[in-house]
């Protein structure tokens, strides 16, 4: 019986032993096709999506291909993919070559307006009937951009507002009046006005009506638009005042005199028998009132010289280039060797430059054909408050009758003749000039005093370096097709848009606990073109010490802070700079918390939509494990450049941005409102500062 019951035993135990065994066997056999599974899943399932969404930016990009994965079947998919987008490449490129040699006259065109347009000493303005600016030059950038009442930020741009530089009523009533005017007319309408900058300057603009082309079904007198064309006549106004002060002066200074000398000639006139004294005290009395009266012409005169002399159209030229361009033309026209003495190189002329060629070409003319003289020295200085530019040689002299004369003659120079004298031409440019010998140095010279002029501002300007590889955006001729009824932003479509992208740099990354911003960087997208020449970029004194760990980051050290704005002045100019557009930022929440942070102590609200590149990303790849600025920049094929300063990361968040656009229209986003829906439904939209 215990032999029986211990085989039982063994026999219950066996069953045990292979129960477990079999559940070990299966747990294990789950957990090896748990991890099989996984594999699997990764290297097909995940990895397909993952080429799927390298497959879609591909087609929409060329110079991108797909990475290489570890599945054959796949690996060799993306081989394949990859040599479809070469071919579409080369196709490409061979339309791009062809499309490039179709628009060579047109860009040719282009050149030509833009030198054309840099070279006007007008300000032009192109807008729509909704008064976005689609074209103006450099001269109306500098007259009317404020850059001293906005803390340096140009208010005039491509896709802005013509109103916020300008009155909106005095543009209003001058469009009212063009398109009341009869439709025959329409190729001689125009309207004139004056008005004000913010700097205080007076503006004369005339308004000219930008009718709809032919061919088109509008009519041929439906305004599309208008130009301004703009002269700054601040100056002529004050000569005027002044001009007007002088008549009054005048007026009133000489009546009491002119009114005593009358009296006391009539009083002569009719007491003929008057005793000798009390002649010889009326004698005095108009003796004395003419004298004042005279004193008083003269002061006036002397006040207002400038003001009554001949009115000509003068320039403002640096006086270097003018002893610059009269040695070449003397050398030129009558051949002698030229040389150039003590020139100071911070004298700007109010003159007429072509008429003072004439001038010295003229004079340097007659002194090698009457006197063989063979060389001639030009040297320019400062004497008090005028300009003494001197026409000198040695050898030969003349004497003060002929050097009259040759400058009351009419000049003659190389086949050129005028009737304009010597004298005639000085007189233009206000100026005085005299024949001079010094005896001890064997030397004569012509001397003329001209008045000098203050260096414009934009000369100042135009010394500043010019951004490298591309030329300024003053045009964009596809504003003429944007509707004038106004729309909500979040039902336009994000290609109509206007962007400005940007990006802070910062003293650490939390906001909230103290750190500050020192650095904003932004530029503007308009009609999906960045506008490179219209940017922002500002450093900012965070009034507080800078980490060593944030150094290492921007690499922006104490010393380029100092003397830097602070906060209060920057954000109310970045404010004005992005009006009535859509912000764009990578990781925006980040800098927008900055923002926010300020608007109560600075009195300014970002109220503006927001757009984050960094969401977008996450809806076009959500299978990509990286969203970071430099990893979307290699899936879309841009080049990276300027990391970690404001301007720079704005600028290739911008190309960035720029390159989603299509992929987001192929998902079916095409408006603002689906582009920040969908941004709100990712994961990495619940992130906080």
């Amino acid at each position: 019986m215990q032999l029986g019951a211990g085989a039982g035993g063994e026999a219950v135990l066996s069953f045990s032993d292979r129960v477990v065994s079999i559940l070990m066997v299966a747990v294990l056999a789950c957990a090896l096709a748990c991890a099989a599974l996984r594999e699997v899943y990764h290297r097909y399932v995940r990895a397909s999506l993952r080429l799927a969404e390298e497959a879609g930016a591909l087609a929409a990009h060329c110079g991108v291909r797909v990475s290489n994965y570890v599945a054959p079947e796949l690996q060799a998919i993306g081989q394949a993919v990859n040599q479809l987008a070469s071919v579409r490449d080369a196709l490409e490129n061979d339309l791009a070559g062809r499309v490039r040699e179709a628009r060579a006259s047109l860009e040719e065109e282009r050149s030509r307006l833009a030198a054309l347009m840099a070279e006007l000493n007008q300000s032009v303005v192109v807008c729509n009937l909704d008064g976005r600016v689609l074209l103006y030059n450099q001269r109306a950038r500098e007259e009317l951009s404020g850059l001293e009442e906005t803390g340096g930020v140009e208010l005039l741009g491509l896709g802005r507002s013509i109103y916020t530089v300008l009155d909106r009523s005095l543009i209003a009533h001058a469009l009212e009046r063009l398109q009341q005017r009869p439709g025959e007319m329409a190729g001689s309408r125009s309207a004139q006005f004056v008005t004000a900058t913010r700097s205080g300057r007076l503006l004369r603009a005339l308004m000219t009506p930008v009718l709809a082309a032919d061919g088109e079904p509008a009519a041929a007198s439906t305004l599309t638009g208008f130009v301004l064309i703009l002269d700054d006549i601040t100056a002529d106004h004050e000569r005027d005042a002044r001009r007007d002060g002088l008549i009054q002066s005048l007026t009133e200074g000489g009546r009491g005199p002119l009114g005593n000398i009358r009296a006391a000639a009539e009083t002569l006139t009719d007491f003929t028998d008057m005793l000798p004294e009390q002649r010889a005290r009326f004698l005095g009395v108009i003796r004395d009132e003419a004298r004042a009266l005279s004193l008083h012409l003269e002061s006036a005169a002397t006040a207002f010289s400038n003001d009554l002399r001949v009115r000509w159209p003068l320039e403002e030229m640096l006086g270097a280039e003018l002893v610059s361009a009269a040695a070449r033309r003397i050398a030129e026209h009558a051949g002698l060797a030229v040389k150039v003495d003590n020139v100071d190189d911070s004298l700007w002329l109010r003159i007429d430059s072509f008429g003072l060629l004439q001038v010295l070409s003229f004079l340097s003319t007659r002194l090698h054909d009457e006197y063989q003289i063979r060389e001639v020295r030009l040297a320019l200085a400062l004497d008090g408050r005028l300009a003494q530019l001197d026409l000198i040689w040695a050898g030969s002299f003349m004497n003060n009758e002929t050097a009259m004369t040759w400058e009351m003659d009419s000049m003659n120079t190389a086949g050129e003749a005028t009737p304009l004298s010597v004298r005639d031409v000085v007189d233009r440019c206000n100026g005085e000039i005299w024949f001079q010998r010094e005896r001890v140095s064997h030397r004569a010279f012509f001397r003329i005093m001209l008045p000098i002029a203050e260096m414009p501002k934009d000369a100042a300007r135009s010394r500043e370096p010019a951004l490298q590889g591309s030329r300024p955006e003053f045009y964009d001729f596809d504003l003429f097709n944007h509707s004038a009824v106004s729309h909500q932003l979040d039902e336009c479509p994000l290609a109509e848009l206007t962007y400005t992208v940007f990006d802070t740099e910062t003293t650490g990354l939390d906001p909230s606990g103290g750190d500050e911003i020192i650095q904003i960087g932004a530029t503007r997208i308009v009609n999906r073109r960045l506008l490179g020449h219209e940017c922002f970029d500002q450093l900012v004194d965070p009034q507080r010490v800078l980490s060593k760990e944030s150094i290492l980051v921007h690499g922006i050290t104490p010393d380029l802070l100092v003397g830097q704005p602070t906060i209060a002045t920057v954000l109310p100019a970045f404010l004005a700079y992005c009006a009535d557009t859509v912000l764009v930022a990578h990781n925006a929440a980040f800098d927008m918390r900055f923002l926010q942070l300020k608007e109560a102590r600075l009195g300014v609200r970002f109220e503006q939509p927001v757009l984050d590149t960094l969401l977008l990303s996450a809806v076009l790849h959500p299978n990509q494990e990286m969203h970071r600025l430099e990893a979307i920049a290699e899936r879309l094929g841009v080049s990276v450049f300027g990391r970690h300063t404001a301007l720079g990361d704005a600028m290739v968040t911008a190309e960035v941005f720029l390159k989603m656009l299509p992929l987001l229209a192929a998902m079916g986003i095409h408006t603002l409102r689906q582009a920040r829906e969908a941004s709100e439904r990712t994961y990495h939209a619940r992130l906080k500062y």
